[in-house]
């Protein structure tokens, strides 16, 4: 089992920040690709962002030039900088992570953490 530590939502009034960090234990050797889905309530998971080890990355249409997705490889960390946040955005934010282990590749998810925009 692998746990991913998720860290940094809160509550923020519409047009502020937050930044949210994502690890993944030291001992794993091969990550894929990293990244961020989000939940609002009555509302299916939808993808936020993604990137893989080589840094090619996607985005949500709704988060395009607001959102930035960063990866620290020598940690297994990745990071989501969203800024100009919106009510909308109100959401479980869940880190998702594309494993490699004995040839193997398993998607593993964080706990989740509750991002609110609300003023």
């Amino acid at each position: 089992q692998v746990e991913l530590v998720e860290s940094g939502g809160g509550l923020v009034q519409p047009g502020g920040s937050l930044r949210l960090s994502c690890a993944a234990p030291p001992r794993i050797r091969v990550i894929n690709a990293m990244g961020w889905y989000r939940q609002a309530p009555g509302k299916q998971r939808e993808l936020v962002t993604s990137m893989t080890t080589s840094g090619s990355t996607a985005y949500a249409d709704s988060v395009k030039g607001r959102f930035t997705i960063s990866r620290d490889n020598s940690k297994n960390t990745v990071y989501l900088q969203m800024n100009s946040l919106l009510p909308e955005d109100t959401a479980v934010y869940y880190c998702n992570a594309k494993i490699v282990i004995d040839s193997y590749l398993y998607t593993y998810w964080g706990q989740g953490t509750q991002v609110t925009v609300s003023s």
